[in-house]
């Protein structure tokens, strides 16, 4: 569930002050604590039934797939693909995109728990081959690619340790994606107080969206959007409500056709409602209303040209669907879930060109096991469930509308190819 991974973030993040350990590091401790650490015993039975389910749902679809490849070669499957990417080196994935204007992806791996080993490195979309090793690190150094932005342009952020802890931060530009190195550095405004934690994933537009989270005990982060491969930023804003949006960073979207970015905020406890955070980074202003659902926003998307958002909710199974301007909207419930907690959604995409919102739920309600997207239209209706995934706890869902394809993580090494 989405919210062990805010738990681990928050807890892992905050106890040594301002002093953050790397990414690979927290990923250790995540996996030696195990989430049974903080999930109630109630639901024990629940996760190694789903455990169960994952591993044989998922060989019998890559099976059923494998059947009727050779009968369906002119259509592609629909659901889980057969293109897996596999880290080059073992290592643990830190973030991945695909570009939509290319063949390409992106990835950054590090090994976890042992040996001094990060790489950043682009894949083939078609066969999942690793093409290039774009940089690697044989020290204590970490690397966190947080996506394409803009056309075609890959975003790395490097994180220098010294001793245990991250000493600073530097972030490296692939501009285009397609050329395998980096092209140069993008430097936010934002000093070594705040740590970014979100960036918008808005390929198309020039600008992305950036939440950077403040580390320096204030819970004051800030929101600006960046023209990442010109360098170039827009005003900083501060986001003033610390309870809602500062001590756990939020998921954000970016509406490029209002530049405002929206975050899923609120202090997340049961039963509580969401906060909705709007931020004009042009006007340089801060506004917010109360959300449907209940509980944490585990995810956010936006479809700019029709002022239509969508999220889900940590309590209660839900998916909701925004009317941006008129701040109005309305919940359905992930099928099969029956409103439960354990089948809560997760990160939330959404597709431009075919006009559907693309839900990850990393236990299936729908399924005899394992993971599963859900694909709404705009209206909230449900067009397609895929299932037979088996999903990292940290979900993400890269989308290539052009080809009606995708990837997803699977846990720690891999990704997987889908198509819908």
């Amino acid at each position: 569930m989405e919210i062990l991974r805010k738990f681990h973030t928050l807890f892992i993040s905050k106890t040594s002050g301002s002093r953050i350990l790397p990414q690979s590091v927290r990923r250790a401790n995540q996996r030696f604590r195990g989430i049974f650490g903080i999930v109630p015993l109630a639901l024990l039975p629940a996760i190694l039934a789903w455990s169960l389910g994952a591993v044989s749902e998922r060989a019998a679809a890559q099976a059923s797939a494998s059947d009727t490849a050779s009968i369906e070669s002119a259509q592609p499957l629909v659901g889980p693909g057969q293109v897996i990417v596999q880290s080059k080196f073992g290592g643990d994935i830190f973030g991945f995109d695909i570009d939509q204007n290319g063949t390409e992806g992106l990835l950054a791996e590090a090994l976890v728990g042992g040996g001094n080993l990060a790489a950043v490195e682009t894949f083939d979309q078609s066969t999942g081959k690793i093409i290039k090793v774009v940089k690697k690190l044989t020290s204590k150094d970490d690397f966190i690619a947080w996506g394409i932005v803009g056309t075609s342009v890959g975003l790395v952020e490097r994180e220098h340790v010294k001793g245990i802890y991250v000493s600073s931060r530097t972030y490296n530009v692939l501009n285009p994606l397609s050329k395998n190195k980096f092209s140069g550095t993008w430097k936010p405004l934002i000093g070594t107080k705040h740590i970014i934690t979100e960036v918008s994933r808005t390929q198309g537009s020039p600008e992305a969206a950036v939440f950077a989270e403040d580390n320096s005990g204030s819970f004051i982060p800030y929101v600006f959007e960046s023209n990442v491969a010109k360098n170039t930023f827009g005003p900083v804003v501060q986001i003033t409500d610390s309870y809602n949006f500062g001590s756990v960073p939020p998921p954000i979207a970016f509406d490029t056709s209002t530049n405002q970015v929206i975050m899923g905020g609120g202090d997340g406890c049961f039963g509580c409602l969401p906060v909705i955070g709007l931020v004009d980074v042009v006007k340089g202003a801060f506004s917010e209303f109360v959300g449907f659902g209940y509980g944490f926003v585990n995810g956010i998307a936006v479809d700019s040209a029709d002022g239509i958002f969508c999220t889900t909710t940590e309590d209660d199974a839900g998916v909701e669907f925004y009317n941006l301007s008129q701040q109005t909207g309305f919940e359905v419930t992930l099928p099969g879930s029956g409103g439960q907690q354990f089948y809560s959604g997760g990160d939330v995409e959404f597709d431009p060109i075919n006009k559907l919102f693309f839900v990850a739920q990393q236990y299936s309600s729908s399924g005899s096991g394992g993971s599963s997207i859900y694909v709404y239209d705009t209206q909230g209706n449900l067009q397609e469930t895929l299932n037979g995934f088996s999903f990292a706890v940290t979900q993400h869902i890269a989308l290539n509308p052009g080809k009606r394809s995708g990837f997803v993580d699977l846990p720690f090494t891999q990704l997987q190819s889908f198509t819908y």
